[in-house]
Order: structure tokens, then sequence, then C-alpha cells
């Protein structure tokens, strides 16, 4: 039996990836810090699945809790066969205009909390010769589309990296590259995204879909729709003082902002 472990799992991606392993049989841990909503969820996956939902809240931010989830992914009487790292969150002002303190706790959950998590099930995954780490990063990372996007691009690189590193030893790492999905994230980060046309919104059961696709076929990033495979080609040739320029018009500053807090 295979074992999942989901951060971020109570909502969103996070959510409709524990409903996806679920449905192929998998036992889960599902991690975040809403308990309630876990519980809620861990129940309807074992009602609809027939699969053990194991809830661990823990807010990945606070050290000690963190620790706690590192401890049960390197527990090897108890182990754990795939890492899921989704939890994350965006800020609704560009870098100049937000507070230094929420740009440092928003990349230290993008990037200093999977690294840990990584690093504690890596040892029983090479053990083992089996398992694999899927990391969420976005197609914000393509592109300078300021900090949230430069984090992405790290943990796009890394999963990249890694993936070399671990082949020898039959684990699978790959990167799922998203684009606008329809989950909480930018309503919970105070993102106006009203001008968004439809056709550009995915559905998270489709991005779910297609990273187990390609989790099967050992690819290394999962980009789900043509037009952000077409988007990620096409900004591979595009000059990056031109992207850079016009992306940071399109980050609007807040109104009332002169300086950051």
């Amino acid at each position: 039996m295979t074992t999942v472990l989901i951060t971020g799992a109570s909502a969103g991606l996070g959510a409709a990836f524990a409903r996806g392993f679920a449905a192929k049989g998998c036992d889960l841990i599902l991690v975040a810090r809403d308990k309630d909503r876990l519980e809620a969820l861990a129940a309807s996956l074992g009602r609809e699945f027939g699969v053990t939902a194991e809830v661990l809240p823990a807010d990945l931010l606070d050290a000690a809790q963190c620790a706690g989830v590192t401890e049960r992914l390197a527990d090897t009487g108890r182990p754990v066969d795939i890492l899921l790292n989704n939890a994350g969150f965006g800020l609704p002002a560009p870098f100049p205009y937000s507070p230094v303190e929420d740009e440092e706790r928003m990349l230290d959950l993008l990037v200093k909390v999977p690294l840990k998590l990584t690093h504690a099930i890596l040892p029983g995954l090479r053990e083992r010769r089996r398992g694999a780490v899927l990391n969420v990063s976005s197609v914000a990372g393509l592109l300078p589309t300021g900090t949230y996007g430069a984090a992405k691009a790290w943990i796009t690189a890394f999963s990249e990296s890694l993936r070399v590193d671990m082949e020898p030893y039959g684990v699978r790492v790959l990167a799922v590259v998203p684009g606008f999905t329809r989950t909480e994230f930018h309503e919970r980060a105070g993102m106006d995204v009203s001008a968004l046309r439809d056709a550009v919104w995915l559905e998270p059961e489709a991005v779910v879909a297609q990273a187990l696709k390609d989790l099967g076929r050992r690819r290394p990033v999962s980009i789900t729709g043509w037009r952000y495979k077409a988007y990620a080609t096409a900004v591979r040739h595009l000059p990056r003082a031109f992207v850079a320029r016009k992306m940071a018009r399109d980050r609007r500053p807040p109104a009332d902002a002169t300086t950051a807090r």
C-alpha cells in the first residue's frame, strides 16, 4: 500500500491531489493548519475510497510543528512513499510595497519548508529504491514575476536537479507547474483576478490528472493545458529584459503605497 503525505491538503490543489491519490487506493497523511477541514476531508475520502487518511495538523512556519512533520517523514517504522509539497500562499502587492516580514514568511513556506521535508524523506526512499517527490510550482516561475515567481522558479529548478540525483535509486521527482487554477489561493492572497478570461482558468482536478499521468511517465515537469504548454515554450525564447519590464507594468502597487512597511 502506497502512503502519500500532502501539505496544504485542506483545500484547493492539496485537497484535489488527496482525492486523486485516494482514487488510486493510496493511504494519506494530510497536513495543514485547519484541523477541522482536514478531519472532514479524511472522513470523506475514507467513506468514498476505503483508504486510511491520517490527519496531521501543523503550521509549517512554526519550527516545532514543522519538525513534527519531518519526523513523520523520516519514521522508518511507518514509511511514507510519496511527498507532495503543496503548501503556500501569495501576496497582493509587489515586493517594494510588501512588509518584509510577509515576504520572509512566504519565502520560508515556498522554499525552506519543501527543502526540509524533502531532505527528511529521501533517505528512506533511497533505501527502499522507490517512491516520489512532487513539488507544486507555478507558471509564475517561468518569468520574472516578483518574489513569488522567484520562489517558484527555485522549486522547479530544485525538482529538476533532484530528479537527476535520485534517478539511480528509482525515486521519481516531478515539478507540477499549474497556471491559474480555480482554488481559494487568489482570494486568500487578496488578489484581484476578475479581469482574467474564463479560458485561462484550470480546474484543480485537471491539474491533478495531468500530474499523475506525467508522474507515471517519469516526466520532469507537468504542465496542464495546451495554452500553458505553448506559453512555457514561448517564454523560453523571449528577451528576459523585455519580459521583466512587461511583467513589472502588470504588477501594480497599492494605490496608497509609497514604500514597504
